[in-house]
C-alpha cells in the first residue's frame, strides 16, 4: 500500500487501516460525568473528520449518594482514579498530541470537588476542566450540529447525565438558549424512584420536571420542535427499542428515531418490573438498570413539553464536541444526504461492485418505483432505501458468487453507513438478500423477528429489486427503460431496448422468472412484455422449465 509524502498509518478500533494527514491533530477528550467516565481518542482533520483510533470507558458512579451526602465517595474516587490513569497511559502509548479532560455535574457540585481535580493532577498528570451546564448543553449542541441537518427549523439538543440535563435550543443551525437543569439520571433516582421503586415516586418526579420546564422553556416558541438525544440514557433507549423492532444486533444505535409513544411505553415497562426483570431486558446493560428509568422519565417531559412526536437518537456527545472545539473547527450544519451517498458510494467502491450493472439496475428499479411504488403501498422514503440496496445488491461478490446475495446482506448490515438508521440499514441489507434466491420468509433469522411494518416494506421493495434485477440478467444494459401499466387483471411491465438490434431474450426471461413476488405483492398476475407485444408471465416460465 503506498502512501503519499506528507502522510503516514494509524489503526483504527476495527482494525483496518486509516490513512491519517499531517494536518490532522490526534486529540484525547476524556469526560468525567456523574455516572461513568469515558475516553475517545482521534485524529481530527481541519474539515471536522473525525477517525476514532481508541476508546475506553468505565462506570465509577461519582455522583452515587452525592445529592444526600453533598461530596464524593471515597471508593468512587479511587475507582475514578484507577480509571483516568489507564487513560492517561493509553493517551501517551497512542502519541496524543492534546488532550482535554472535561468533569461535569458530580465534580462540580461536590464539596470535595476541588480536592477530587489535584489528585487526579497528582496521580495522573491530567488537568481537568469544570464544565458548567451551559459549557454542556453548548458541546452537545456542536455534536449534533456535525451529524444532523439543523440548519433549518426549529431543534431541541437534549443531552442527559448522571446528574444534570442540558438542553440548546435551537434555530435555523443557531443557538438561542442553553439550559442545565438538576435532573440527572442517578440523581433523580436516589430522589424520586429509587430502588426499590418508592410509592408515587415516579409522579412526584414528572409532577416537579413538568414545573420546572414550564418555567424554563416557552412551549410556543418550540411546539413541534426535532429533539436530538446524546447521552448513555438514550444509547439504551435505542437499543432496547431496536430490539422491540427485532434489531439486536444493529452496529451502531447513532440515527434511531423513536416515536413518543414508544419512549412513554418503554418508561411504564421498565418501571412496572422488578430490578431483576429489568436487568435482563435486551438492549439493556444490567449496569444501567437501576438508573435508567428515571432518565427516561426526564425525557419523557421534554418530549411532550415541545409536543415532539418523535426523537432522534445521538451516538455522539459532548466527547466529539470537545474533539471539533479543540481542532478549532468551525461548526457548520451536517448534510446527511450527502454523507449517506457518500458511504453508500464508498461502501461499494471497497467491496469491488460491478458498477455498470449495479446502476443500471438501480435506474430500472426507481423506474418501476415511481410508476407503482405509492400503489403498492410505499412511502416516499422508500425510494431511498430501493436506491442504495439496488447499488449494493452484488457487493457479496466480494466474497463469494456463491450465495452472494446473503453475503450481500451482511456486508451492508455491518457496514458504517452515515446518514442511514439502524432500522433503514436493515431493511437496505434484507432488501439486497432477497434480490435472488428465496423470497422472504418468517422462519428466516434475519427477517422474522422484524416487526411487521418493516417485514412489509422489505417485501416490496424486494419484488420490485429482483424484477429489476431479472431485467438486467446479462449484465449488458440492453433495457433502457421499463414502461408500467396497471391494469384491472394484471400488471404490465413492457421492455424498451437500448438499440433496436437488441435481442431480450435473456432480459426478459430473467424478469418473468422473478416476477413471482412482485405478482404476490400487487396482487395481481405480472406480465413481461417484449417489445413486438409478446407477453410472458412468471407461470410460463416455471411452467416450461418444469
Amino acid at each position: 500500500m503506498g502512501t503519499s509524502p506528507n502522510s503516514y498509518l494509524t489503526v483504527s478500533t476495527t482494525g483496518s487501516f486509516q490513512l491519517r494527514n499531517d494536518t490532522d491533530i490526534r486529540i484525547s477528550a476524556i469526560d468525567i460525568g456523574s455516572n461513568s467516565i469515558r475516553q475517545t481518542i482521534a485524529d481530527v482533520s481541519p474539515t471536522g473528520v473525525i477517525r476514532v483510533v481508541d476508546e475506553l470507558k468505565a462506570a465509577p458512579r461519582l455522583g452515587a449518594g452525592l445529592y444526600e451526602r453533598g461530596s464524593l465517595n471515597e471508593i468512587a474516587v479511587q475507582n475514578a482514579l484507577s480509571t483516568l490513569s489507564r487513560m492517561a497511559t493509553l493517551a501517551n502509548q497512542l502519541g496524543v498530541e492534546r488532550t482535554e479532560v472535561v468533569a461535569t455535574s458530580a465534580v462540580r457540585d461536590a464539596s470535595n470537588g476541588e480536592q477530587f481535580l489535584k489528585l487526579v493532577r497528582a496521580e495522573t498528570g491530567l488537568a481537568v476542566r469544570i464544565l458548567r451546564g451551559d459549557d454542556e448543553a453548548r458541546l452537545s449542541f456542536r455534536s449534533a450540529l456535525a451529524h444532523f441537518d439543523l440548519g433549518v427549523g426549529r431543534a431541541v439538543v437534549m443531552d442527559i447525565g448522571g446528574g444534570s440535563l442540558e438542553l440548546a435550543l435551537s434555530a435555523d443551525g443557531l443557538v438561542e438558549r442553553l439550559i442545565s437543569l438538576p435532573f440527572g439520571a442517578i440523581r433523580m433516582t436516589e430522589q424520586y424512584v429509587g430502588a426499590p421503586l418508592k410509592k408515587k415516586g415516579m409522579r412526584k418526579l414528572r409532577k416537579r420536571v413538568r414545573r420546572e420546564l414550564r418555567r424554563t422553556v416557552a412551549a410556543r416558541h418550540w411546539h413541534a420542535s426535532r429533539i436530538i438525544c446524546s447521552g448513555g440514557t438514550f444509547t439504551s433507549l435505542a437499543a432496547i427499542y431496536l430490539a422491540r423492532t427485532g434489531i439486536e444486533n444493529a452496529k451502531t444505535v447513532h440515527g434511531t428515531v423513536i416515536p413518543r409513544v414508544e419512549l412513554e411505553h418503554i418508561v411504564d415497562m421498565l418501571h412496572s418490573m422488578p430490578m431483576e426483570e429489568r436487568q435482563r431486558v435486551p438492549g439493556l446493560s444490567a449496569a444501567r438498570a437501576d438508573i435508567i428509568v428515571g432518565g427516561l422519565a426526564v425525557a419523557a417531559e421534554v418530549a411532550a413539553r415541545v409536543e415532539a412526536r418523535e426523537l432522534v437518537i445521538s451516538g455522539y456527545g459532548i466527547r466529539e464536541g470537545i474533539l471539533l472545539e479543540h481542532a478549532h473547527v468551525v461548526p457548520t450544519p451536517a448534510d446527511p444526504g450527502e454523507a449517506r451517498e457518500r458511504s453508500v458510494r464508498e461502501l461499494a467502491e471497497r467491496t469491488h461492485y460491478e458498477e455498470p450493472h449495479s446502476k443500471h439496475v438501480q435506474k430500472l428499479a426507481l423506474q418501476i418505483f415511481d410508476s407503482i411504488g405509492q400503489r403498492l403501498g410505499c412511502t416516499a422514503d422508500d425510494r431511498k432505501l430501493l436506491s442504495d440496496a439496488a447499488l449494493l445488491h452484488d457487493i457479496g461478490y466480494h466474497i463469494s458468487y456463491d450465495k452472494h446475495n446473503k453475503h450481500s446482506y451482511h456486508l451492508i448490515e455491518h457496514a458504517e453507513l452515515l446518514g442511514v438508521t439502524p432500522a433503514e440499514q436493515i431493511v437496505v441489507a434484507n432488501v439486497a438478500r432477497y434480490h435472488r434466491g428465496a423470497e422472504p420468509r418468517k422462519k428466516h433469522v434475519n427477517y422474522g423477528g422484524l416487526d411487521k411494518s418493516m417485514r412489509d416494506t422489505i417485501k416490496r421493495l424486494s419484488a420490485i429489486l429482483r424484477v429489476a434485477d431479472g431485467f438486467d440478467r446479462g449484465h449488458a444494459d440492453a433495457v433502457a427503460e421499463i414502461k408500467v401499466r396497471w391494469m384491472e387483471r394484471a400488471l404490465r411491465l413492457t421492455a424498451v431496448p437500448t438499440r433496436q438490434t437488441n435481442n431480450l431474450r435473456l432480459e426478459l426471461w430473467g424478469a418473468s422468472r422473478k416476477s413471482n413476488l412482485l405478482s404476490k405483492v400487487a396482487g395481481v398476475p405480472v406480465e413481461i412484455v417484449a417489445p413486438d407485444g409478446s407477453v410472458t408471465t412468471y407461470e410460463d416460465e416455471v411452467g416450461a422449465a418444469d
